[in-house]
């Protein structure tokens, strides 16, 4: 599957939106990846993220044990991955507004790949890391649908692999030209 197939899927399913778009990282976009809308087909949904198990290299795969996803967006891209390589799913969920491992445990040494829908600067991917790590749980990879960094998105050491990498155009509030034209960014949720 091309990169040129993966968004053809986003477009048609509605997950790849356009207008004026505050994201979670704050910046604002005039594009907004809302994987909910591409979640909402299962058969579509299943087959790009068997494609994006496909990325992650054999031996990694192998030894992985559990899949790994921040909620809510990354619960379903978690379980369709974790169905693709035949392993264990869980996710971590928000409680007083941080992430935290609240209805799983990982155990000492658990080979854990982390995965979720879009990522930009890689904040709510990163605190699954420091969770899983926490526990005692080893990251071997990070897979994403949606790069939406650029491949600038870092985890360190722990590779990441993603299905479709691109950078749209963000600004930092104060310098976004759709605000200063009088537009209100709408955050539609991820």
């Amino acid at each position: 599957m091309t990169e040129q197939d993966v968004l053809s899927v986003l477009a048609e399913t509605g997950a790849l939106l356009r207008g004026h778009f505050e994201l979670r990282s704050g910046l604002h976009s005039p594009e907004f990846f809302q994987c909910a809308n591409l979640l909402r087909w299962p058969r579509k949904a299943a087959a790009l993220c068997a494609e994006l198990a496909a990325k992650i290299p054999a031996d990694l795969a192998a030894a992985a044990e559990t899949v790994v996803s921040p909620a809510l967006g990354g619960i379903l891209v978690g379980h369709e991955v974790a169905r693709a390589l035949d392993k264990k799913c869980i996710f971590a969920e928000k409680k007083d507004g941080a992430l935290v491992m609240r209805r799983f445990e990982i155990a000492e040494g658990e080979p854990c790949i982390v995965a979720e829908d879009v990522v930009t600067r890689g904040g709510r991917v990163q605190e699954t890391i420091d969770i899983v790590q926490a526990a005692g749980g080893r990251v071997l990879a990070v897979v994403t649908l949606v790069d939406r960094s650029g491949g600038k998105a870092s985890f360190g050491a722990i590779p990441h692999f993603s299905l479709l990498e691109m950078e749209p155009v963000t600004w930092e509030p104060a310098a976004c030209p759709l605000c200063a034209a009088g537009g209100t960014p709408f955050h539609p949720g991820s």
